[in-house]
Parts: C-alpha cells; structure tokens; sequence
C-alpha cells in the first residue's frame, strides 16, 4: 500500500498452536489457570456447529486430560456432520445438541447451565469473559513495531476489548463487525463499560458483514484466495477474510489517513475452512 503511504503489519496469532489457534487460546489461558487453581477437571461450554472456540476448548481439554462438553446449537446436528464437530467429539468433549430456541435461552440466562452442571467450569459462547479478556490483553505488548491502529475482527468481543484495554492512548482499535445489524455498537459499548475501559480511542465497523455471520460472496473469496497466493497468509472466511478485506477496501477508498502504521491482527480460525469446503466446493485454495 505504499502509493497510499500506509504501513500494514501483520500479527500472526494463528501461530500460536496448531489446534488452540489465535484468541482462542488467549482466552482460554487464564481460565484453565482458574481451574486448575481450584482443582476442577471438567467444564461445560457452548458454540454453534462451525465454533472456532468449540475446537480449541476440546483440544486444550484433550491435551489436559479435562473433561468437556459441549452444547451445540442445532438439534439436527450430529458428532460427523461436520469437521468442526468431528474434530471435538474425537477430542473426547461430549456434544449436547439443542434447538436453536433453548440454546439461545441457556446463552441469555447461563445460570441454567450453572445449575444443572454445578461441578463443571462454565465458559461461554466464544469464551468471553474477564479472564478471557485478561489474555487478549498481552496481545499488544508483544508487538515489537511503532503502531498507530490495530485492526481486528469482533464477534463476541473478548479479544476487542483485551486490544482496547492495553493499548496506549495515542493508539487506536478498530472493530470489524463479523455480525449483522447495529447491535454490535451498544454491546461492545456495554462490555467496555462492565470491564471499567474508558477513555481509549476505538472504531467499530459493521459495512464488511457480508450479509451476517458466515455469510459470503465471491467477492470475498476472491480476496481470501488472493491474499493467499501473494502473501502465503491463509484466511477464514467468517472472521479474518472479512477484517482484513475491510481495511483493503478501506485503504483503496481513502478512508484512511496517510502515513498510518496499521496491525491486522490474524485471530485464527482456520480450521473452519475445511468445513466451509465442504459445504461449498473447495472454492478456498
């Protein structure tokens, strides 16, 4: 991007662990510490059928020897439908399939689950919560290079709020939205507020949706396969395919200023592109 006179960098989260990939591992890093502090050995969480927090918590389980379950939003889902579900159950997380209806009141109301599963470790969907965030935090003290903003994707914005906590003042984060509608603004609001960060300079962006969580065009494909073929750097369709195309678009379109110094932040969640294939004929490379 130099004849827009923009630096962008790149922070290879995706790295991090072959199976516990990107945020996910951050923000499962301090919540295993908890357990083990107070000597749990089994947790209960819960994700859609393509959960990128699904994978990571049924690997980091497997490899300390946890106990995990699963529920799973979908009743007509099963342990093979799907690679991501596949993965889990061969990990050994007990998958629990309920209807869209019930898993939305169990993610409303956790208390429920709470109740029924008292002895197990309870995270939740996407695995945001202040030990989650606590791990997303020192995502910007490992980044050796002078910055001006750090871009990531949001989803239930754990991982936002970890960048918007430890940033320093002159720098900004910006948001983009994997998820239709306005919403995202007043929760991400909310949550910065829950977690007392103020006064730190943020964005979020809801114009690289692609019509909603998991939605897609050829556009973006294109994009994601482009990226690939000239920077060796894969992308998921749900989350990095999406922020990263956004700060492209934004860049050719000037919406930024020049002389930028920008991170994009790559979460992972590439194992959910083997599923994607599968349900959409190997258009990813």
């Amino acid at each position: 991007m130099s004849e827009k006179q923009i630096q962008l960098f790149v922070k290879r989260d995706d790295l991090i662990h072959r199976e516990i990939m990107g945020n996910k591992w951050r923000k499962l890093r301090y919540n295993l510490e908890e357990m083990k502090r107070n000597s749990i050995d089994s947790l209960i969480t819960m994700g859609g059928a393509y959960s990128n927090h699904i994978v990571a918590t049924a690997a980091a389980a497997k490899e300390l020897n946890l106990k995990a379950i699963g529920i799973i939003r979908g009743e007509e889902l099963n342990e093979v439908s799907n690679p991501t579900l596949q993965f889990a159950h061969n990990k050994g997380m007990e998958l629990h399939f309920v209807d869209r209806t019930k898993y939305r009141n169990l993610r409303n109301n956790p208390e429920q689950i709470k109740k029924f599963y008292p002895n197990h470790f309870f995270l939740p969907e996407g695995g945001t919560n202040e030990l989650a965030v606590k791990g997303c935090e020192e995502i910007i003290p490992e980044i050796s290079v002078p910055f001006d903003m750090i871009v990531t994707p949001i989803g239930t914005g754990g991982t936002f709020a970890g960048l918007t906590k430890s940033v320093r003042n002159n720098q900004e984060v910006m948001g983009i939205s994997s998820l239709k509608g306005d919403f995202i603004f007043n929760e991400i609001s909310e949550l910065l507020k829950e977690l007392n960060i103020r006064n730190k300079k943020y964005s979020i962006i809801n114009d690289y949706h692609f019509g909603g969580y998991g939605k897609v065009n050829g556009e973006l494909i294109d994009f994601i396969n482009w990226f690939k073929e000239n920077f060796d750097i894969p992308l998921d369709p749900i989350y990095t395919g999406k922020s990263f195309f956004g700060v492209w678009d934004m860049i050719k379109t000037d919406k930024f200023e020049k002389n930028l110094k920008i991170v994009l932040l790559h979460t992972g969640g590439l194992q959910g592109i083997k599923g994607f294939n599968r349900k959409n004929e190997n258009i990813i490379q």
